[in-house]
């Protein structure tokens, strides 16, 4: 809808909460229908809490500091990519869908994915956020 109406504050809070609310639906349905899939649908869920709490919490502190981006287009929050976004969560949600045989596998290797993207989260918030580096004694001062 944001495309054929522009974009909103709500629009976009309301996108990502209901990205990550269907996210664990999948492998929650999955753990109802059969018990032996509980164990690889809890790590994908949490796998799916470390890529969401690590896009938001960055957005939350990039609008802090005043940063904006536009390299995917204009979007309500800052957005710092990642290894598994939406498309490529949505495409592995079908497939598992398809191949439910391969639930276990699929999640296994995507939340091993999602990981790969917390951690280069991680990594750029500590790029962006953590303390400046000391540069030693300042130039100005008198030995």
């Amino acid at each position: 809808m944001a495309r054929h109406q522009g974009a909103t504050d709500l629009g976009g809070y309301l996108d990502i909460v209901y990205d990550f609310i269907f996210y664990a639906l999948i492998p929650l349905g999955f753990a109802v229908a059969s018990p032996q899939h509980a164990l690889p649908a809890a790590v994908l869920i949490v796998s799916f809490v470390g890529t969401g709490t690590s896009f938001l919490a960055f957005a939350i502190l990039a609008e802090k500091r005043g940063m904006s981006t536009d390299i995917r287009g204009k979007k309500s929050l800052y957005y710092l990519g990642g290894l598994t976004e939406g498309t490529e969560t949505i495409a592995v949600l079908v497939l598992m869908c398809i191949w439910p045989q391969f639930f276990p596998i699929f999640a296994y290797i995507f939340a091993g994915m999602c990981w790969i993207t917390t951690s280069t989260r991680i990594y750029w918030a500590y790029q962006c956020f953590g303390p400046a580096p000391d540069l030693g004694p300042s130039a100005d001062k008198d030995d």
